[in-house]
């Protein structure tokens, strides 16, 4: 579904590419993770699967970028949009100004599309129901708290069923159980066959969620693997990552003998409670 081949991309004016010799492959139907510490490029990466560089901001797009049998080089930014769905970083910002009530909001991509109304309003109608913003639709989007507008601009990306979603950072805005609702959303798009990456710092719930993790760091990919075998990486932290709890944790417990040296260090609660429970397997005398 996802394709990129060495590719690499420049800022207009900036002294040094922002991504370089990035490759990797995501099948259709799949959630990936992308982890990486600010200002590794995460955000940049986003916006180029995309199709928003360098069709919007310019600069210089090197190597090969394909979603589906398309060259993102080659798209225009209708057509990329008709086939990545794009949730940015600040929720505030995806919000057009163009409609006075979270409906419009929501619709607005599909009037653009030509849908026909009676479908718009089923699949508003549907998208709010499945985030639970149905009570939000006739407010106006800018009198939100910054969770529900998340909210919003979630939903006004679901609605457009495009073959692939990315969403970058996507809870920043949501408290825990908004976290919750939206991962569980992620897990039913990728029951009917949608693609998606989502750039996230909640390493637990990449974990949880994601069938696959990848590390963005010194402008290229450096690690790429599941969830646990990523996040047990002793060179997570030199590339500005944090380990979970529970990796500090039993790294904490081997350093004072507690376990031994070659047991892998669990990245979840449940391989911690594993770990710590069964003494007579993994923990020392």
């Amino acid at each position: 579904m996802i394709r990129l081949s060495n590719v690499g991309y420049t800022y207009p004016e900036a002294s040094r590419p922002t991504l370089e010799g990035v490759s990797f492959e995501v099948d259709a139907g799949s959630i990936t993770g992308i982890a990486g510490a600010s200002g590794a490029g995460k955000s940049t990466l986003a916006k180029l699967i995309a199709g928003f560089l360098p069709q919007v901001e310019g600069g210089e797009l090197t190597g090969s970028a394909i979603v589906g049998t398309r060259n993102l080089a080659e798209l225009s930014l209708i057509e990329a949009v008709s086939q990545v769905g794009l949730v940015i970083q600040n929720p505030f910002n995806q919000i057009s100004g163009a409609r006075y009530t979270v409906r419009g909001e929501i619709a607005f991509g599909l009037e653009n599309l030509g849908t026909p109304r009676d479908e718009m309003a089923a699949r508003v109608s549907e998208v709010a129901a499945l985030l639970r913003i149905t009570d939000l639709l006739d407010r106006s989007p800018y009198a939100l708290s910054g969770g529900q507008m998340q909210l919003v601009a979630i939903a006004s990306m679901l609605v457009l069923r495009t073959p692939v979603l990315v969403l970058d950072e996507p809870t920043s805005q949501l408290d825990p159980a908004g976290t919750r609702l939206v991962f569980s959303v992620l897990d039913t798009l990728r029951a009917t066959g949608a693609t998606v990456l989502i750039v996230e710092h909640k390493l637990e719930l990449l974990h949880a969620h994601a069938d696959r993790l990848l590390v963005l760091a010194d402008r290229t990919i450096v690690a790429d693997g599941t969830p646990t075998q990523v996040l047990a990486d002793e060179r997570l932290e030199h590339w500005g990552i944090a380990a979970t709890r529970f990796t500090r944790a039993a790294r904490l417990a081997r350093e004072r003998a507690l376990i031994a040296p070659d047991v892998p260090l669990p990245v979840s609660f449940d391989q911690a409670a594993s770990l710590f429970a069964h003494p007579s397997s993994p923990l020392l005398p």
